[in-house]
């Protein structure tokens, strides 16, 4: 017995949403704010930084509240966008991972004020777990929607 589309994507979900702000607690106990802990030398870095903009710091200059509603925005597009539901697991677990992104990062926005980012690979702005869970959710709506497996969508 196979898991249905919308299992997928709340697994996707969910685990994102945990693991994100796991890794965010974790990384708050052993970096201090401005602090670093090199991970490996001249590669990756653990940086806290409390980014007022969205992602990767872009809009920093945003009200947090237009952040905010900018946010809820996208995600509200994310769960009732009834042609954004693709029916390919790789749709799914995408659309899971940019849910629970976006929402680890509307917590901290909510709760914070500002999200907490903190992978340092010194060659692009510091981001976090729920930031890449995004990128990749995002790569993986792009496949499926490519592969045609979006209702209405031919290769």
């Amino acid at each position: 017995m196979s898991a249905g589309p919308r299992t997928l994507a709340a697994a996707g979900a969910v685990l994102t949403f945990a693991a994100s702000q796991a890794v965010e607690w974790g990384v708050t106990r052993a970096v201090p704010p401005g602090g670093e802990r090199v991970v490996i030398p001249h590669l990756l870095s653990l940086s806290v930084v409390h980014n007022q903009g969205i992602a990767f710091g872009l809009l920093a200059r945003l009200a947090p509240l237009a952040t905010t509603v900018l946010a809820l925005t996208v995600l509200a597009f994310l769960f009732y966008n009834r042609t954004a539901r693709l029916a390919a697991p790789a749709g799914q677990w995408g659309l899971g991972l940019i849910i629970g992104g976006a929402l680890a990062n509307v917590v901290d926005r909510l709760h914070f004020g500002y999200v907490i980012d903190y992978f340092d690979v010194h060659i692009w702005p510091v981001f976090n777990l729920a930031d890449a869970a995004i990128v990749v959710g995002a790569g993986l709506l792009l496949i499926a929607l490519s592969s045609g497996s979006a209702p209405g969508v031919s290769p």
